[in-house]
C-alpha cells in the first residue's frame, strides 16, 4: 500500500506541471489561460501561433504520462495503475493552478503508450484522422477516447482496460463544454495557418 501510495502522489505531482503554461510564458506568450480556450493544453499553445511551442508542450504532456506508469511500475502493478491514473487526474487538476488544468488528452496518450502501446499507436491514429478530417481537436479526442474504452478489453487485461476505460471518461467528462459548443455548431477549428 506503501508504493501504491507513493507511485501515486508521485505521478500526481508529475502531472500538475503546467508545461503549455510555462513554455507559453518562456516563449513570451503570456497567459495561455487569457489565449483561447483559456486550457493550458497543445492545442490552445498552437493558437499563440508557435507550433514550436505547441509541439513542445505535447510532447512533455505526454512524456508525463509515460514517465509516471514506469515510475509506478517499480512497485508494481497496482502501483503502475495507480500512477496512470494519478498522472492524468495532476494534469487536469493541478493543485498549483487551483485544480484547474487541461483536457489530459497528451497525458492519456503518454500513459497508453506505457500500457498497451498497439491501442496507443490506434487512438493516435484515429485522433489524426478525425482531427484532418474534421479539424476539431475535440471531436478528435472524444472518438479517440471512446475508441480506446471499447478497444481495451481486447488489447489488454481486465486490470489494465478498467483504468484505461476510467481514463478515457475522464477525458471525455473534461471534453464537455467542447461537446456542448460541437452540437451548437460554434466549436472553434484548429488553424492550419502558418505562424
Amino acid at each position: 500500500m506503501t508504493g501504491i501510495l507513493l507511485a501515486a502522489a508521485i505521478a500526481y505531482l508529475l502531472g500538475s506541471v503546467p508545461w503549455g503554461l510555462l513554455l507559453a510564458r518562456l516563449g513570451g506568450h503570456g497567459d495561455i489561460r487569457q489565449i483561447g480556450s483559456g486550457n493550458i493544453g497543445a492545442t490552445n499553445v498552437l493558437r499563440t501561433g508557435s507550433k514550436a511551442l505547441a509541439a513542445a508542450t505535447l510532447a512533455l504532456d505526454l512524456l508525463k504520462g509515460v514517465a509516471a506508469v514506469l515510475i509506478g511500475r517499480r512497485w508494481g502493478e497496482s502501483a503502475m495503475l495507480a500512477a496512470a491514473l494519478a498522472v492524468v487526474l495532476g494534469h487536469m487538476f493541478p493543485v498549483w493552478l487551483g485544480f484547474r488544468g487541461g483536457k489530459g488528452v497528451a497525458t492519456a496518450l503518454g500513459v497508453l503508450i506505457a500500457l498497451a502501446w498497439p491501442l496507443a499507436l490506434a487512438a493516435a491514429l484515429l485522433w489524426l484522422a478525425v482531427a484532418i478530417a474534421f479539424r476539431y481537436s475535440s471531436l478528435a479526442a472524444l472518438v479517440a477516447a471512446a475508441a480506446c474504452a471499447v478497444g481495451a478489453p481486447l488489447a489488454v487485461d481486465a486490470r489494465r482496460a478498467a483504468v484505461i476505460a476510467l481514463v478515457a471518461i475522464l477525458v471525455v467528462v473534461r471534453h464537455r463544454e467542447n461537446l456542448r459548443r460541437l452540437l451548437a455548431g460554434t466549436e472553434s477549428r484548429i488553424s492550419l495557418k502558418k505562424g
